[in-house]
């Protein structure tokens, strides 16, 4: 059964987070498309990301587990829609239930763009699926924990070689 429509995150709501990393395209394209990288930045601070099936390629599927630091697991699944590599990552995802069921669905650009050795990073969310009715609690939490995840990233692009 598909959830009410939000009153506060309609089907449609948008996020687009613009972050520069001090360092060339490649180098970030790794660190958003290597399961090694992106399980050391995925989630907010304090988080861990011990489970990371990640492998970039269109029609691959994605499965992370965030874990709180109180010990809360956070699942989420989706698949690769579009991979261009190192400028373009267009992926499908959402928070799962206890049962495994996606409880939302956001389909998200991730665009890199280098200049004079640094790169701008966008990523662009567009909810696109509302299936159960928590799914307010986890899509207004969402700008936050991404703003932070991708502040982490920076540390990991960082210690890059």
């Amino acid at each position: 059964m598909a959830a009410q429509v939000s009153k506060e995150y309609p089907v449609g709501t948008e996020f687009i987070i613009t972050r520069e990393y001090a360092a060339p395209r490649e180098l970030v394209w790794r660190a958003c498309t290597d399961a090694r990288h992106v399980a050391q930045w995925w989630g907010p601070r304090g988080f861990t990301a011990p489970v990371c099936e990640w492998n970039a390629q269109p029609g691959n599927e994605i499965f992370v587990v965030m874990r709180a630091p109180d010990g809360t697991r956070y699942p989420m699944g989706g698949r690769f829609v579009e991979v261009v590599a190192p400028e373009r990552l267009v992926t499908v995802t959402g928070a799962l239930d206890e049962n495994g069921d996606l409880i939302f669905e956001f389909r998200h650009t991730l665009t890199l763009v280098e200049a004079e050795g640094r790169t701008r990073l966008t990523m662009h969310s567009c909810l696109v699926r509302l299936i159960s009715p928590e799914a307010a609690k986890y899509i207004g939490g969402f700008e936050a924990g991404m703003t932070q995840s991708l502040e982490r990233l920076r540390g990991v692009v960082e210690k890059m070689p």
